[in-house]
């Protein structure tokens, strides 16, 4: 177990590392940083690092394993309406639980926190039914993308335009490290009891569908709730003087973030007891192996919230508001792509996305090349985001052809290919999305004197986009390798076949 940990922090410190090599060049060559503001920036990324080594190893040992067991029990009730509203409740749940919700919530000023958090609770339970539903009467996912995103579409040209980024937004945070594993977990448990040769590969496309959901919830919230006056509060560093202090804002920030992370997790834990008593009921050794695993998930997105929060959100929002400050302020676009080249790596879902897309896939998608399509996905959504909040274009500018982009390529890419792009998109838009590049682009938007609601927000939405057409595109390369391959074969077991034919002659 040791030995384990050990290597999931190595991947983790080879994740982060860049992103703070990133950050310290910036702050040493290119904008000058209070000292306070970098070191809680470098304290926050070691606990960064140690929480992501803890949460990864978690999901292993818990997460996958719980989703995929409650999947399958319930496919096996043969009820559909116990079905149902199980998966609807494990939506709500999961989606509850997640940390990057929290994190927007926080930093929306249009709608109260607990209102914006039910509303995308809600959306992600009634897709992840709806999702079911696909996988039980072979629904084409292609086509149900285009229908809801034209619903999507359709609804936003009715809605205030404040609501429109945290609406897009919301679509990426709820698919983030507690909710992809287990959702994708319980799509592999709700497919295993079919069999066929494409159980597997339907289990893809629930995280890209469960997407959608907040997005149609948020934007119906925004024509029925009348938003408040409530003002944007600029984010500001806890005042650090020296170690000790430094010390005191993380350890009075951990138990706060532990507790958040508790009452997150304890739903989920819940339900998984009650599941162990009436169905699983596991071995004593299997049992303590998924509660050790909840409570190293519990430890690591504790370290990695206090992290991100602590550390990251500051440190991002005064790099943004300094870098739009100087004389070429455009120089914050190339800024942007290169860091958003290297954050996807340090996202905790990522990880779970592309090994479970090798495994499954056999290693024809393997994750070197998936994360090579997502750091291009990303730098590209990050340097548009900087190129909005310095023009104040409208996001609708940029997600319409995004968008119209994607459904086109779904229907001349592998359907598997398909199904992980658009997973990908939410996969990609994490916690660290949420609490580094959106303050940097909140606090270049203070700068420039820009409207945070409209302008900053938006891109994680950005973020969630690109994917999925640079996954499809990998696509596209793998289809046309797979068939010149496949043509290469056919001649040479042709020539092959003639050796043996001239002998007998």
């Amino acid at each position: 177990m040791n030995k384990q940990l050990k290597l999931k922090i190595h991947e983790s410190l080879a994740a982060v590392l860049p992103v703070s090599l990133i950050v310290l060049a910036l702050c040493a060559f290119v904008v000058p940083v209070d000292l306070a503001t970098l070191c809680l920036f470098l304290a926050g990324a070691a606990l960064l690092i140690v929480g992501m080594g803890f949460f990864s190893l978690g999901v292993d040992m818990a997460m996958m394993p719980i989703g995929e067991l409650v999947g399958t029990r319930l496919t096996r009730t043969r009820k559909l309406w116990l079905i149902l509203a199980g998966c609807f409740l494990i939506g709500v749940l999961v989606t509850m639980a997640e940390p990057d919700l929290t994190v927007l919530a926080s930093q929306t000023p249009a709608v109260p926190d607990m209102v914006l958090i039910l509303t995308v609770a809600a959306g992600v339970g009634l897709f992840l039914v709806l999702s079911f539903l696909r996988i039980l009467l072979g629904w084409d996912l292609p086509v149900m993308l285009i229908v809801f995103y034209l619903a999507v579409f359709g609804l936003a040209c009715f809605v205030p335009a404040g609501f429109l980024p945290v609406a897009f937004d919301a679509g990426g945070v709820t698919t983030g490290p507690i909710t992809v594993p287990f959702i994708m977990a319980l799509g592999l448990g709700l497919t295993a009891v079919r069999g066929d040769k494409n159980a597997e590969g339907d289990s893809f496309g629930l995280v890209a569908l469960c997407s959608i959901g907040p997005v149609l919830a948020v934007l119906v919230l925004g024509m029925v709730y009348r938003a408040g006056d409530a003002g944007y509060t600029p984010l500001a560093a806890p005042a650090v003087e020296d170690t000790r202090a430094l010390l005191a804002a993380f350890g009075a920030a951990l138990p706060e973030y532990a507790k958040e992370v508790a009452l997150a997790l304890g739903p989920i834990l819940a339900f998984f007891l009650v599941f162990q008593v009436l169905f699983f009921k596991l071995r004593r050794r299997a049992l303590a192996k998924i509660l050790v695993g909840i409570l190293y998930t519990f430890v690591g997105l504790a370290l990695f919230l206090t992290g991100v929060n602590v550390g990251f959100m500051p440190a991002g929002n005064e790099l943004g508001r300094q870098l739009a400050q100087l004389p070429l302020r455009w120089l914050i676009v190339p800024v942007g792509m290169l860091i958003g080249w290297f954050i996807v790596k340090a996202e905790p879902a990522v990880l779970v996305l592309n090994k479970q897309v090798e495994e499954i896939t056999g290693g024809a998608i393997s994750q070197r090349v998936m994360m090579t399509g997502l750091s291009v996905g990303m730098a590209v959504s990050v340097g548009l985001s900087m190129a909005r909040v310095l023009t104040g274009v409208s996001i609708l500018w940029f997600l319409l052809p995004g968008y119209t982009a994607a459904l086109a390529l779904s229907f001349f890419v592998p359907r598997i290919f398909t199904a992980v792009a658009f997973d990908s998109g939410g996969v990609a838009s994490g916690p660290m999305t949420a609490t580094f590049l959106l303050p940097f682009a909140m606090g270049a938007c203070e700068a420039v004197g820009g409207n945070i609601l409209t302008d900053a927000f938006g891109v994680v939405a950005m973020v969630a986009m690109t994917p999925l057409i640079t996954i499809q595109i990998i696509g596209l390369v793998y289809q046309f390798k797979t068939r010149h391959a496949a043509g290469a074969a056919d001649g040479a077991d042709d020539v092959l076949e003639l050796g043996p034919e001239e002998d007998v002659e």
